[in-house]
């Protein structure tokens, strides 16, 4: 896997325990159920490193994202929570900072005395709630404090860790860092979950799973499912744009929510998976959590060709890329592969291998193990 340029290991002969037994602690408010940092977890522990929690539930039901005065009041009591209580990891060689942890970096580098600080962010707040999903209007009081509290949280962490390359180079640039600083792990999938399984006789149909946010392209899909009638396409989700799905194609059916541990079931069944195709800047700079887990599940993927994309897919090969928000191409690739099952086999089952040697558990933790190790060296 490829990554911008990291930090020095240590010098040959120098005492760290990274050369033996490594302990970290997971912190903050993350999200536990969310699956970058669900997966973060399990991909260390597969690699030999201890991970010890200490979490404060802010973000776990399914709307908490709705921020207002009393969330905001739960993330208060949760931060002067972390900052007093007890460090459960006192042994702890580093803390990692998990996905939404933007608010808990004072708390982090507070518990941590002197050991290293790595952010997990998955993303820039600012990024999301204002250029993606346009909650504040750009330029606005409420917009700079989102910026604000995105780079206290990355400027104090000893390292941030993205998910590409691209949002590697984001986040330097966006936010003043070093590239010395960011490293990059792929996001991947829960290998407990997710693989390749036994798919029932069911016919053809395209699958998206996923927040209906502008970031996925939702319009895009419905436009492709108008242009391809013949092709069923299945929506699995809900949020910011439901409302486009009252006017949706009769080969559309919309389904608001499954429960995460059967998403599994829904790609092993269906013909193809969907992943991104929303037009932002954003969209150009990740690879979302249903692309890993489509291909783990060896289901066809169709996605927006991007630079992100470009990072781990090559088009024709172990995925169908297509322009972002064409849905005439879009149609095209759904038609391809609903036409041809000899194709769609040979590229799912490509798609499962470039998952097992880029984004699998056993490749992604030795690959974060490094990474622990060179930030406790430089500590």
């Amino acid at each position: 896997m490829r990554s911008v340029p990291a930090l020095p290991i240590a010098p040959r002969g120098s005492s760290t325990k990274c050369c033996g037994s490594v302990q970290v602690l997971y912190f903050g408010t993350y999200d536990r159920a969310y699956p970058r940092n669900a997966q973060v977890i399990s991909a260390l522990r597969t690699a030999g490193v201890e991970v010890l929690e200490q979490h404060r539930p802010v973000w776990e039901r399914r709307h908490n994202w709705k921020v207002g005065f009393r969330q905001m009041m739960r993330v208060a009591g949760a931060e002067r929570s972390l900052r007093h209580t007890g460090d459960v990891g006192g042994g702890a060689d580093a803390l990692i900072v998990g996905y939404p942890g933007h608010f808990d970096l004072p708390a982090a580098k507070r518990v941590a005395r002197g050991r290293p600080v790595i952010f997990n962010p998955l993303v820039s707040l600012h990024d999301t709630v204002v250029s993606d999903r346009g909650r504040f209007r750009r330029g606005s009081t409420a917009a700079g404090i989102v910026h604000l509290v995105d780079r206290r949280a990355f400027r104090r962490a000893d390292l941030v860790v993205a998910d590409t390359e691209a949002h590697a180079r984001f986040f330097c640039e966006e936010f003043g860092l070093e590239p010395g600083r960011v490293d990059v792990c792929f996001v991947g999938a829960e290998d407990r979950l997710f693989h390749p399984g036994w798919q029932p006789e069911r016919p053809f149909h395209a699958l998206f799973v996923g927040k209906l946010i502008p970031l996925h392209g939702l319009r895009t899909i419905l436009e492709a499912a108008e242009l391809a009638p013949e092709i069923a396409f299945r929506v699995v989700g809900s949020g910011q744009l439901e409302s486009l799905l009252a006017t949706r194609p009769a080969n559309v059916e919309w389904v608001p929510w499954v429960e995460y541990e059967d998403l599994p079931a829904e790609l092993q069944s269906a013909g193809c998976a969907l992943g991104i195709f929303g037009t932002g800047a954003k969209a150009a700079r990740v690879i979302p959590n249903k692309a890993f887990q489509a291909l783990a599940c060896a289901a066809a993927l169709v996605t927006a060709d991007t630079p992100a994309a470009r990072e781990l897919l090559s088009d024709g090969r172990d995925a169908l890329l297509v322009p972002a928000g064409d849905a005439e191409a879009l149609a095209q690739a759904v038609r391809r592969l609903a036409e041809d099952p000899s194709s769609r086999a040979r590229i799912a089952a490509a798609g499962r291998r470039t998952y097992e040697e880029q984004a699998g558990e056993k490749t992604l933790g030795l690959r974060w193990r490094r990474v622990i190790e060179r930030a406790i060296a430089a500590a």
